[in-house]
Parts: structure tokens; sequence; C-alpha cells
């Protein structure tokens, strides 16, 4: 119930005409985060990614990324259904069967060749795709980028991880542990990519709110274009 009524707050504030025209009412609050963000990123997330790229081998990188990915997939599974994608949905589910059980938990990528492609749904998503605004642009500390619709989807998929019911010793830890590797992941396989854009943007964070923006639309949509308000010919 609280994730619907936020949901129908969030909804509301992107129908305002301030929302909708630039739809980033906390610009000034956000650069000074967006700036803390960029130099701890800097100073910290960057090295270390950077380390972990030189340092571990290609295959090794490869399989973390294979096995991490798999953990998502349930959730990916859920939010498939939710959208009514039953072949997408059947598409997540055999791929995480397949790569959890010949695949050793994940750790080597099977389904690809079987037809079953790696696609990611989460419930920010889900929301978008029934008209859910995303509400005003946020950039939180430490997390970066984000949006209400987008927060308050995470705690459903929270709720939608079926890891989130087993009951075992240090889960504590283990829940930190794939967060951190998570990001680190990520962190790593786009450093050239955000170098380029570092280098290329006169305003990052301008820059930043935009791909951010864009990003997340291609998700909801599957990277397909949005065709809404096109003229009928």
């Amino acid at each position: 119930m609280a994730v619907l009524a936020f949901s129908a707050w969030v909804a509301g504030c992107s129908s305002s005409p301030e929302a909708i025209e630039q739809n980033d009412p906390f610009e000034p609050l956000n650069r000074d985060v967006f700036k803390f963000n960029h130099g701890l990123d800097n100073r910290v997330a960057l090295p270390v990614a950077t380390f972990y790229h030189s340092v571990a081998p290609d295959e090794f990188r490869d399989h973390l990324h294979y096995f991490l990915s798999n953990l998502h997939l349930p959730v990916t599974f859920a939010n498939d259904v939710l959208q009514g994608h039953f072949e997408r949905g059947g598409q997540a589910i055999g791929r995480f069967a397949a790569n959890t059980t010949l695949g050793f938990v994940g750790v080597f990528d099977v389904a690809t060749d079987w037809g079953m492609p790696q696609h990611d749904e989460d419930f920010g998503q889900t929301m978008g795709y029934y008209g859910v605004g995303e509400g005003p642009y946020l950039v939180l500390p430490l997390l970066g980028p984000a949006v209400p619709r987008d927060i308050a989807g995470g705690f459903v998929d929270h709720y939608l991880d079926p890891l989130g019911y087993l009951n075992f010793h240090d889960k504590f830890i283990w829940s930190w542990s794939r967060s951190a590797l998570s990001f680190v992941d990520s962190r790593s396989r786009s450093i050239d990519s955000l170098r380029e854009i570092q280098r290329s943007s006169i305003d990052l964070y301008a820059t930043t709110r935009s791909l951010y923006r864009q990003s997340r639309d291609a998700a909801i949509h599957n990277g397909e274009p949005d065709v809404t308000g096109l003229p009928d010919f």
C-alpha cells in the first residue's frame, strides 16, 4: 500500500508543468551532491575498479559478471510477468535454470548459445511501463542518479528476490558483499565509456542527467523507440 501511494505521488509530481519542463527542481542541491560523488568516485571507486580491471584476468571478470547477473534473473522474471511479457519471462527463468545448473550457479553462461540472451527488468521499469511518472530527478549521496519511481521500485525488487527469504549464516555479510562486487563489476566494465564522457562533456552533471533518463527510458521500452504522441499517418 505504501508503494502504491508513493507511486501515485510520483505520478502527481511528473504532471506539473515545471516537472515536465525540466524535472530537476532540486538542481542546486543535486549539483552539490554530484560534485561530492564525483570526487569520491575519482579518489576511491575509480582506482579500485581500475586495479580490479588490471589485476583480474578477463575470464575471471567475465565469469563473475555472469554469476552476479544470474542472481538478478528471478527479479527480472517476476517483472517480465508483471508487465505481461511472458515470452521474455520464459527466457529469463529458462536462462536462470540453465545457468544455475549446467552453468555451475551462473559462473558459466550456457543459456545465450541456446537462444536465451541476457536482459534485465526491475519494478521501476514495470511502473514506467504502466505509465507511472519518474518524479523529480535526484542525486543521492554515494548512490548517484535516481528518481522516486526507481527508488520505490528498488524496495519492491528486494521482496521479489527469493534470496532475500533464505536464512543462512552471515546473510548480512553476503548481502553487502554482493552489492560491493556488483558495483565494482559495473564500474570496471564502464571505465572507458565514463572517461570518454568526462572528456567530451562541457557540463558533466547535465550530460549524466540526460544519459540516465535516456537509459531508463530505453530500458522501460526494452530498447524500442517510444512512439507515443507521434502523429498517426
